[in-house]
């Protein structure tokens, strides 16, 4: 194991956590972080401080740290008022903590005086050589460690995005993304203040943890620019990075100096190092999250030669023109494909690329399509529009007051049947060919409603279905310029 990741994983993978600073209030940051680490189950000793020794949560705490057994809590969470916080991480070292994640706030976000308590706080974790997270933050959660140490819990299924954050709630936002598509988290953290671990030595992190796929970030501002694009670029050469970045506007730069103090930088300077060092730059926190999500789980393409199917002709209009905005290569069907695809299809298909099916489809049209044009060496990837359509049907049927009657329940089985079968054929042939595949249907929005088979199988085949065709074209293009960018940079 490289000294890196044994550094980071006194953060994110702790044999136990001291925890000082519990409170028996259920209003209290210091309740919630405890509650949150026993309600998602973290798999390692859990060590709670109250200075009163309360049960809480029907656990006993201690009212001391120096009673804390030594050598068995790498990480302290804590939840302090900053001005105790030195004598804290003082007491936490004698007990053999190696990590410590700072909530409290009223540091530098908050003036002058918070800058010195700051600075105070991280000569004194360097010198007891205690890895310091925060201040300020909200907290971290690592899936592999079962750990949601937060004091706000969306907790994300397990996946292969690791992200970090300078703001708590962006940082949840995405997570909540997580927890709606499916497509999970390895590591989350909010950063806070970066006083000493920086948004920099986090990627770098990510780029030795086996278990991280994809980074994605949330910026507002960067102390040292050229340190940050350096090891950025030293990341993106072995995987991709996603960053939103925030303080783009003069308004938006004042919000960040005062949110955590940061002083955000030119989004000039800013755009211009992001293209350098092939940061995948998103606009918005649904378009960061789910890039980062196509990244978690579609292979890279060889090029950006685009194949749109579509089970109806809007759809596919309106794709087309996102693929050509977005620079992406909407080709001429070759030769052979349109004969492959003239012999599945009624003589009134589009006859071009979208192929529209005009509703000539069987029960193994879909399937079958799928599968030659993702075969076909003229293709690097495949956009497939109108999933769901059945099984929303199959949904009208169901709730009618003649099911099941009338041989409804039959075509309702059939109906949802064909929809998963197409989802996992996506994927399926994805998979065989190495090539991406994304699936969009705004049916992914009523699925929560009444389960719609077809988004349902495209979660379960690991992946995200796209609200729109639009969305799915924002995240192959970006698939497709890291692919480039890979391809020209020498990346492994």
């Amino acid at each position: 194991m490289s000294s890196l990741r044994d550094r980071f994983g006194a953060l994110f993978y702790p044999r136990g956590i001291v925890i000082p600073g519990v409170s028996a209030h259920p209003g209290k940051f210091g309740f919630a972080a405890l509650h949150s680490l026993l309600r998602y189950g973290f798999k390692g000793e859990l060590f709670p401080v109250n200075r009163e020794g309360a049960t809480i949560l029907e656990r006993p705490t201690y009212r001391d740290l120096a009673a804390v057994p030594p050598g068995r809590a790498d990480l302290a969470f804590i939840c302090t008022p900053a001005a105790a916080n030195v004598a804290v991480l003082q007491a936490c070292a004698r007990i053999g903590v190696r990590a410590a994640f700072v909530v409290s706030g009223g540091y530098s976000e908050s003036g002058a005086e918070g800058a010195a308590a700051e600075r105070e706080l991280v000569r004194t974790a360097d010198a007891l050589g205690i890895l310091l997270a925060g201040p300020n933050g909200q907290g971290l959660i690592s899936t592999g460690a079962g750990m949601c140490a937060q004091i706000v819990p969306p907790y994300p299924p397990p996946g292969r995005i690791s992200a970090v954050s300078q703001s708590g709630n962006i940082l949840s936002s995405f997570m909540n993304y997580g927890q709606l598509t499916g497509v999970g988290f390895s590591k989350g953290i909010s950063a806070g203040n970066a006083a000493a671990l920086g948004i920099a030595d986090y990627i770098e992190y990510f780029g030795e943890d086996p278990d991280t796929a994809v980074a994605l970030v949330y910026v507002e501002g960067l102390r040292n620019g050229r340190d940050f694009a350096e090891r950025a670029l030293a990341f993106t050469r072995r995987k991709p990075l996603v960053v939103l970045k925030g303080g783009a506007t003069g308004q938006g730069q004042r919000a960040a100096s005062s949110h955590t103090g940061s002083l955000a930088s030119d989004d000039r300077v800013f755009a211009g190092v992001a293209r350098q060092v092939g940061i995948r730059r998103a606009q918005s926190v649904e378009e960061a999250y789910e890039v980062a999500a196509t990244f978690a789980t579609q292979p890279l393409p060889l090029g950006k030669r685009v194949v749109v199917l579509t089970a109806a002709g809007g759809w596919g209009v309106l794709c087309a023109d996102a693929c050509v905005r977005a620079g992406l290569d909407l080709i001429a069907l070759p030769d052979d494909l349109g004969a492959h695809i003239d012999r599945v299809l009624p003589a009134r298909w589009s006859r071009n690329n979208p192929v529209d099916m005009a509703g000539g489809e069987t029960r193994e049209t879909i399937p079958e399509l799928l599968d030659c044009i993702a075969r076909h060496h003229g293709v690097d990837a495949v956009i497939y529009l109108g999933l769901g359509i059945q099984a929303a049907q199959a949904h009208a049927l169901k709730t009618s007051s003649f099911y099941p009657g009338h041989g409804l329940d039959r075509i309702v089985e059939y109906h949802e049947r064909q929809d998963r079968r197409y989802a996992e054929a996506a994927a399926a042939v994805s998979q065989r060919y190495n090539k991406p595949v994304l699936s969009a249907t705004e049916l992914v929005y009523t699925d929560r409603a009444y389960g719609n088979a077809a988004p349902l199988a495209v979660a379960a085949s690991g992946r995200i279905c796209y609200p729109s065709a639009h969305r799915a074209v924002t995240a192959l293009a970006h698939l497709c310029a890291y692919a480039e960018f890979r391809r020209t940079h020498g990346g492994t």
